[in-house]
């Protein structure tokens, strides 16, 4: 700090992370506190706050596609999110296969009622945002109906399974955060994301296989080696995700999808990571641990 900077700037507050830490932290714990106390007690409101959480990143995704003259229809995409995730959390895969295909159905046909200009960009972007949101999202449903579509036992497959999944995927955040700020020298993709280095993704790869082992182990009762595979895909996959989610935010030229968590900017941020590896950590475990 140099002495023409006085102590409380809130650039030095962001520091080299890029973002007002303490503020941050804050609405990562209030986050995290929210998904938790749902999902213990009641996993029915735990699905309310998934088709929330839906729905708010599709007007987002809305929000920022209008900086490019896009214009997604939000009523057919909300609902229809909403109705997918109910589909897979009570009927499973095969009804959310059919539930996503009606919904883009729905959704082109709703487009009809504007005319002919701009149809084909605005059905594209639509599906797009069906399957990046609601479709992904509904993976969380899946996971919970692991255990059942019930509410009688708190600590069943599904829970466990999903406490694996953030668990795993904040790892990935934490570890990349930590080591990227400590230690990053090297950038990964300077272009689309300057602040991700190789040194973070290093670190996220052995926070997530540390956390991946400890929950398949300890949570799951599953061999240790199956831990190490769900760390790697976490790693990888949270990763690729943040990267995706940057590259759609500078094509459409904004810097937060919103601004409704504070220190994080908007929801689609924090669920680049979690969309991008809900998929795969379900399959894994579906197959191999549940």
């Amino acid at each position: 700090m140099t002495q023409d900077t006085p102590a409380h700037d809130p650039a030095e507050r962001r520091g080299r992370a890029g973002r007002d830490v303490p503020v941050s932290i804050a609405s990562a714990i209030v986050l995290i506190a929210l998904v938790l106390v749902t999902l213990l007690l009641w996993k029915t409101l735990f699905m309310v706050v998934v088709a929330a959480a839906v729905t708010v990143a599709v007007w987002e995704l809305h929000r920022g596609f209008a900086a490019k003259q896009i214009d997604l229809p939000e009523q057919p995409l909300m609902a229809g999110g909403v109705v997918m995730v109910v589909a897979a959390y009570y009927w499973g895969a095969p009804a959310l296969v059919t539930a996503t295909a009606v919904t883009a159905l729905v959704t082109m046909l709703w487009l009809l009622r504007r005319g002919v200009p701009g149809y084909v960009q605005n059905a594209t972007a639509s599906v797009f945002t069906l399957v990046y949101v609601p479709f992904l999202g509904s993976f969380v449903a899946l996971m919970l109906s692991e255990g059942g579509a019930t509410d009688f036992d708190r600590y069943d497959a599904g829970v466990k399974g999903i406490l694996t999944f953030v668990a795993v995927t904040a790892a990935s955040d934490i570890g990349g955060f930590v080591a990227g700020v400590l230690f990053g020298r090297h950038p990964m993709a300077p272009v689309v994301s300057p602040k991700k280095s190789w040194e973070g993704f290093a670190g996220s790869t052995v926070f997530c296989v540390a956390v991946g082992i400890a929950m398949i182990v300890w949570v799951l009762d599953a061999d240790w080696w199956i831990g190490v595979c769900l760390g790697l895909i976490a790693a990888v996959m949270a990763t690729l995700g943040d990267l995706c989610e940057s590259v759609i935010k500078r094509d459409l030229g904004i810097k937060d999808m919103s601004r409704v968590i504070p220190g994080h900017g908007g929801l689609m941020d924090r669920l680049d990571s979690l969309l991008a590896t809900i998929a795969p950590i379900w399959l894994l475990l579906h197959y191999l641990v549940f």
